[in-house]
Parts: structure tokens; C-alpha cells; sequence
């Protein structure tokens, strides 16, 4: 199996396939070789995007975008505290 990234997108949609073929009565690593990906491949993706709709994934992407912004704000918030303490030490 050749190595790519694929998209949330396209997550959903082949663990939605999978789930139709599972249906059928197909075993899982036959599912698995249909899909093009692993078995362990399969058991991740099914850990962390069980459930989700393709609206639930667009608003998952926007909180991990907005998450990454605000650490990025306490990180030099942080900075911005430590040189104003060491400033105010007099060390000059």
C-alpha cells in the first residue's frame, strides 16, 4: 500500500463505505483492502472520527484552528512577562 495523507474529508466518507461494506457482512481487513489502508489504520480513524458528520468535521477544524491561535497568545504573553520581569530586576 502506497503512503498518502488523506483528507478529513475523505476520512468520513471511507469509514461511512466501510461501515456500508461491514454491513454486507464483510470482515474487517476485507474492508480494510477495498479502502486501500491498514487494519490499524482503519481502528484510528474509527477511535477519532467515529461518529462524525462532515459539519461536525468543519467545526472540529475551526476549534483546532482557533486552539493553535490562543496557545500561540499565552505562549508570548508568557515571553512578554518573563522580559518584563527580568527588565524590572536592574541587572544593568
Amino acid at each position: 500500500m502506497s503512503r498518502k495523507r488523506h483528507s478529513t474529508d475523505q476520512i468520513i466518507s471511507k469509514l461511512r463505505r466501510a461501515d456500508v461494506e461491514l454491513g454486507k457482512g464483510k470482515k474487517v481487513p476485507e474492508v480494510c483492502k477495498l479502502l486501500d489502508i491498514t487494519e490499524q489504520t482503519y481502528y484510528r480513524w474509527r477511535q477519532k472520527y467515529g461518529g462524525m458528520q462532515p459539519d461536525m468535521v468543519k467545526e472540529l477544524r475551526t476549534l483546532q484552528k482557533e486552539n493553535a491561535r490562543l496557545k500561540k497568545m499565552v505562549a508570548e504573553q508568557a515571553l512578554d512577562m518573563e522580559i518584563l520581569k527580568e527588565a524590572s530586576k536592574g541587572n544593568w
